[in-house]
């Protein structure tokens, strides 16, 4: 009895990151969920039986499936459906854009907005609760900047959360409060906003596992479980349309792996994802029991838990990224660090101890800084091994500690789209925020990758958009922010690389995917176009015509 391919694609430009790959190989095949064979027309069209289907590739890049390093899926899939402020700037605009959205959503206890700029209504300050009272004056409103570290609320908002009159908050996080004894509608960090998330439509169970990094409370019904399974669903298919297979996020609790799980036993999971747990700073380590159960019970090839989060400080426009130096116009705001460093380095040596992998937020070079110790505290503590822990953003670096990163096997993993070069935000909105000594090392991915640290790619997602063709590009054609700013340009094959092959070997998987090879996880998309072919500032032309996880067709453009 013959032993047909379960899928076979013709006529396709290969990118496989393996050298072993014979030079005229255009074609692959598949069964069982791995890559069978490669080669030529030819001989792969003469493997394929009456049930077989054949893709056409067109000549377009065919290659291992995106695997995104760095994401929040549960809040990237709920915020698919909130209003996107996106663009949108000045107060009748901001007005204009909420007016239809509350009208059209009754019955939402807040009305709630993403992609909210910092200088949305004034280029030297951010927006008060008596400016968003106009903009929205019957209704509550709350919007999220786009990096999710504030939130800006008006007065009907803050009273429905009870945080008019303010309220204790953890390290690192800040009700801002006005001269007249009232917050002023901006709230900084989790700790200060997280009673807002409780109002909208899925109560903040979304963001738990940033929030929190527990399970939601109360426990979610089952009406609730399966509200949140559908939202997620939505999220993993428009995550597989961008040719995605793979997922890492970067909040996490029980609850979502438990989704998850059941979502691919539904069959609606659609690209393989990790979760972590989540260390807050209030957090006894004798909380990481739970880390270890986590990833003891959750250890497959499409859901998993093996690395623990952290955060050791914010983000540069909300003036709580740890910075080396005060703020410009400030005196003595260095940005305050989320945890404290013995509390840090002595989470850093056990969860080394445990064999788990960390991945630390630090984005300020007071915070890099920091992780970097904490990083080296742990393997003086417990001897050098593969650990490939990993610091994500890495936004402004002291050229001191840059050196540090390949010493030390720290991967760096980074968000092109995020920079003000990177096209997607506006490009001076970060520099007036940093000393013109900081800039010279801000965003530096040129000189990391060419320090010889590990570089990997993501988006943050819902932070910037999941699409990566968009982020692509903000590597291999970055803007020319002038003198100041160093060229931090990528290669095409440098930036895909560092989007699956890298990527899987983040994750401890090099041996099983990210490669075009066979024995290889089935996990590829078919590309539109020879990306090769494409001139850089071109490259978002092309779109995933088709996405395979695990030898599963999980997206096909119509």
């Amino acid at each position: 009895m013959h032993s047909y391919p379960d899928i076979i694609i013709l006529n396709g430009t290969l990118i496989t990151f393996e050298d072993a790959t014979p030079a005229d190989a255009t074609a692959l095949a598949m069964a069982g969920g791995v890559i069978t064979a490669i080669g030529p027309n030819t001989a792969i069209r003469g493997l394929a039986g009456p049930d077989t289907h054949v893709i056409d590739a067109q000549g377009g890049t065919v290659m291992p499936g995106f695997i995104d390093s760095h994401v929040h899926l549960f809040g990237g899939s709920v915020e698919l459906s909130c209003l996107d402020l996106f663009g949108i700037q000045g107060d009748e605009a901001l007005k204009a854009a909420i007016t239809p959205f509350a009208a059209a959503n009754p019955d939402d206890r807040i009305v709630f907005a993403v992609q909210a700029d910092y200088a949305i209504l004034h280029d030297t300050r951010t927006p008060t609760r008596q400016e968003l009272d106009h903009a929205c004056p019957d209704r509550p409103f709350a919007m999220f900047a786009p990096d999710h570290h504030t939130i800006w609320a008006n007065t009907a908002a803050l009273e429905l959360a009870g945080l008019l009159h303010g309220g204790e908050t953890d390290a690192g996080s800040q009700i801002v409060m006005g001269d007249d004894g009232l917050a002023t509608g901006e709230l900084r960090e989790p700790g200060a906003y997280a009673p807002i998330l409780k109002l909208t439509r899925h109560a903040g169970r979304d963001m738990a596992g940033l929030v929190t990094g527990a399970d939601p409370v109360p426990v979610p019904t089952r009406e609730e479980r399966e509200q949140d399974k559908a939202v997620i669903a939505k999220g993993m298919q428009h995550c597989a349309a961008q040719g995605i297979t793979g997922l890492h996020c970067m909040d996490g609790n029980r609850y979502q792996l438990e989704l998850l799980s059941e979502m691919e036993a539904d069959g609606t999971l659609l690209c393989r994802t990790a979760v972590p747990f989540h260390l807050k700073s209030f957090d006894p380590l004798e909380r990481l029991e739970q880390a270890d159960a986590m990833r003891r019970d959750f250890c497959g090839d499409m859901v998993w838990c093996g690395h623990v989060k952290m955060f050791i400080d914010g983000v540069i426009e909300g003036r709580t990224a740890h910075m080396l130096a005060p703020y410009p116009d400030t005196d003595d705001n260095y940005g305050d660090p989320v945890f404290e460093v013995d509390h840090f380095n002595e989470a850093c040596r056990r969860i080394d101890a445990m064999g788990m992998q960390i991945a630390v937020h630090a984005i300020g070079d007071a915070g890099i800084r920091h992780t970097i110790d904490g990083y080296e505290a742990a393997r003086n503590a417990n001897g050098a091994r593969d650990s490939r822990h990993r610091i994500e953003h890495l936004e402004v670096m002291h050229p001191a500690d840059m050196p540090r990163l390949a010493e030390l096997d720290i991967v760096a993993s980074i968000q092109p789209g995020h920079a003000p070069f990177g096209g997607i935000f506006p490009a001076g909105g970060v520099g007036k925020y940093l000393h013109d000594h900081q800039i010279e090392g801000a965003y530096p991915w040129r000189q990391i990758r060419d320090s010889g640290a590990k570089v990997v790619f993501s988006t943050d997602w819902p932070v910037i958009g999941v699409e990566v063709m968009t982020n692509v590009k903000s590597a291999i054609a970055p803007l020319d922010l002038g003198p100041n700013w160093h060229d931090q340009t990528q290669t095409l094959m440098e930036t895909l690389s560092s989007y699956t092959r890298d990527n899987a070997w983040v994750e401890f998987n090099e041996d099983r995917k990210g490669k075009l090879a066979k024995g290889m996880m089935a996990d590829v998309v078919v590309m539109s176009h020879d990306l090769a072919k494409l001139p850089p500032r071109r490259i978002t032309e092309a779109f995933a015509k088709v996405t395979i996880c695990g030898g599963r067709v999980t997206h096909a453009a119509g």
